[in-house]
């Protein structure tokens, strides 16, 4: 089993512990005497003795997946041959194009409806645009088609990518606003 295959396993693991321990969660504004003042996730009071533990868990988890990543990084970059022969190539691109499509299309529709969770689809629509643009430019073949692969990616891929970051940091619904 692949150190991805792994990792994936543990954070549908963990997303599942997470969802299932915590039922019910709320924002609240941390008070200016204790440190940045930024919105956290506390739990109320039902689960008050578990969401902590879980909370801690999965934030160490997480970092450990992460540097363990590193290792696995380098074996990649270094290991893969320059090229290879892809079977499924039309339905790789359609799927993320998909994906693409189906994300600009639900945070337009929430958007529309005034629904706090276009901020989510939009963060998820930024980065699925910033892969579309990473492996356009990376996948094309030299000449013409890798010209406009950069087109693509700086002047329609990019910014539309950090409209979206920046509209998901705005929507974040906020206590007290």
């Amino acid at each position: 089993m692949g150190l991805t295959t792994f990792t994936a396993m543990v954070s549908s693991v963990l997303s599942l512990a997470l969802l299932t321990g915590v039922h019910s969660l709320r924002l609240v504004r941390v008070d200016a005497g204790s440190g940045s003042g930024v919105p956290r996730i506390l739990p109320k009071a039902a689960a008050a003795s578990t969401f902590p533990l879980l909370l801690r868990r999965a934030a160490t988890v997480l970092t450990v997946l992460g540097l363990a990543m590193i290792p696995w990084l380098v074996f990649l970059h270094t290991g893969l041959p320059a090229t290879a022969q892809a079977s499924h190539w039309a339905w790789t691109w359609t799927g993320l194009d998909s994906f693409e499509a189906l994300s600009l299309l639900s945070t337009g529709l929430l958007l529309r409806r005034g629904d706090c969770r276009a901020c989510l689809t939009s963060a998820a629509t930024s980065a699925v645009l910033l892969v579309d643009a990473w492996f356009d430019t990376m996948t094309a073949a030299p000449g013409s088609d890798f010209k406009l692969a950069v087109l693509m990616a700086v002047f329609a891929e990019l910014p539309l990518a950090v409209a979206c970051g920046v509209l998901a940091t705005r929507t974040f619904p906020r206590p007290g606003r």
